[in-house]
């Protein structure tokens, strides 16, 4: 298991329902693939990450789970590149269907997109360039 900086700890997930809830309310949706990606800025100094893996695109839980483990894989790599933003993935119809590459590609160019794109998140950061 990961440790120290390559890890996902605590400090790095969005645990509490009112989290969820103020990201859901308050952030902007970006497209990103099988995935859609709420975004909501936090005053913690670091990002964090929240997962909502809808059992009507994915019915079996090895499904799921496979998608969170892509989703907290592809943050673990690009958090230290993220801005101060809290995170919620949600997941589109076909998403389970998606081969792994096709998913890590799809969150790669969103989290670069909003690394990049930092100060001014007026476009979408997880469209396609």
């Amino acid at each position: 298991m990961p440790r120290g900086e390559e890890g996902f700890p605590r400090r790095a997930r969005l645990l509490r329902a009112e989290d969820f809830r103020r990201v859901f309310r308050s952030g902007r949706r970006y497209p990103a693939g099988p995935f859609t990606v709420i975004v909501a800025e936090n005053r913690l100094g670091h990002p964090r990450l929240g997962l909502a893996i809808a059992r009507r695109h994915a019915r079996r839980a090895t499904a799921r789970n496979r998608l969170r483990r892509v989703v907290r894989e592809s943050f673990r790599r690009a958090r230290n590149r993220l801005p101060a933003v809290d995170i919620v993935v949600t997941t589109r119809p076909g998403a389970a269907q998606v081969p792994n590459h096709r998913l890590f590609e799809a969150l790669g160019r969103c989290w670069h997109r909003l690394a990049r794109e930092a100060p001014a998140r007026r476009q979408n950061p997880c469209a396609r360039s």
